[in-house]
């Protein structure tokens, strides 16, 4: 069976020697050795100052907004998934959407300015698929109306964009280490902030509020990741660019195989150096979607529909009609790509598409 992602695991003797030293050290969570240790090789790796790894991708968002938000309006994007919505409202904020680029598939930055309102209070954009949103627009934006900028960049770890990290851009950057995504904690998650006394409230909001024992700066949650989940991150961190080649050998691939007079796929923004985090394919319409799906599952492959539904459409949300949001998540669909993928798979697969459409 060939699933849209699968977990890369690392060597089991390397894993239970991080595993060892938690034994060691007799310390499981609140900031141990190991939590220190992998923050400081992902600064290195990733060449960025300001950085706290959490123990889920979705808290880091929630804590931007409850500093960032003030319980306003929030510009966002109706094409991601549900945590960028459903954190909004958790926080006691207001999604309004603004409709994606048809070709990059990112907030479209030419509509936000017309929806800002005397209450909005923070932008909060998608980089789709590890594909940059346009920072520069939407800093101009964002300076002229004084608002926040907060980047869901769940899939972005390792892209760069004009030479430097994607979570340097932003006000807050945030990132998901979920055991599906390129680097991964089994569960967990970081926040990027520059901004040093921003980045001492995101410190101390993730522990409760705590200063010291007894005393507090005030409001917090816990967000801390434990020493478990860092010895994971820890063990697959020297595995990045072996993954990310691998990646690319299979993105190739299915560019060089697919048949494209029936399909499309997103276009990458100028000056990015991408993570080959997801392969997106767009069909000419869901119902030739719903039958290639049905074929790749009849021969055991399970590609998945992301983003679906467009998160206007949800139920508690009931959002304004997003033409281009809605046309696209209703024929797009990410096909399997993931370090243990074989080639002759992805053979297989593009042959099951194309003898179909």
């Amino acid at each position: 069976m060939i699933n849209v992602t699968k977990t890369f695991f690392p060597p089991l003797d390397e894993y239970n020697d991080n595993i060892k030293r938690i034994w060691s050290n007799e310390w499981l969570t609140n900031r141990g050795e190991l939590v220190l240790e992998l923050e400081n090789k992902i600064k290195k790796y990733l060449g960025v100052n300001n950085l706290l790894i959490t123990s889920n991708g979705t808290l880091p968002i929630q804590i931007a907004l409850k500093l960032l938000g003030n319980q306003g309006e929030i510009i966002t994007t109706p094409f991601s998934y549900i945590a960028t919505t459903s954190s909004i409202i958790w926080e006691g904020c207001t999604p309004v959407y603004v409709d994606i680029h048809p070709n990059y598939l990112t907030i479209d930055e030419s509509k936000i300015e017309e929806s800002i309102t005397s209450n909005t209070t923070a932008i909060l954009a998608t980089h789709v698929f590890g594909n940059p949103c346009n920072i520069e627009e939407i800093e101009r934006i964002a300076r002229k109306y004084n608002l926040y900028v907060i980047y869901d960049a769940a899939h972005c770890f390792d892209v760069r964009y004009k030479g430097k990290s994607l979570f340097d851009y932003g006000d807050v950057s945030t990132c998901s280490f979920h055991a599906t995504k390129l680097f991964h904690t089994g569960e967990g998650g970081a926040i990027f902030c520059k901004n040093e006394g921003l980045f001492h409230k995101i410190y101390y909001s993730h522990n409760f509020g705590h200063d010291g024992p007894v005393k507090f700066h005030g409001l917090g949650i816990n967000a801390k990741i434990s020493e478990l989940q860092s010895a994971m991150g820890l063990s697959v961190l020297p595995y990045m660019s072996k993954i990310i080649s691998k990646r690319k050998q299979i993105v190739e691939s299915y560019l060089r195989m697919l048949d494209w007079r029936k399909l499309d796929t997103m276009k990458l923004r100028d000056n990015t150096q991408w993570n080959y985090s997801y392969f997106p394919i767009l069909f000419e319409s869901e119902s030739d979607l719903i039958s290639i799906q049905e074929e790749l599952n009849l021969n055991q492959i399970f590609p998945r529909r992301y983003f679906y539904p467009s998160l206007n459409t949800i139920e508690y949300v009931k959002g304004n009609f997003m033409p281009i949001s809605e046309d696209i998540s209703s024929r797009i669909m990410c096909l399997p790509l993931y370090y243990d993928l074989e080639l002759s798979d992805v053979t297989r697969i593009c042959e099951v598409i194309n003898n179909n459409l």
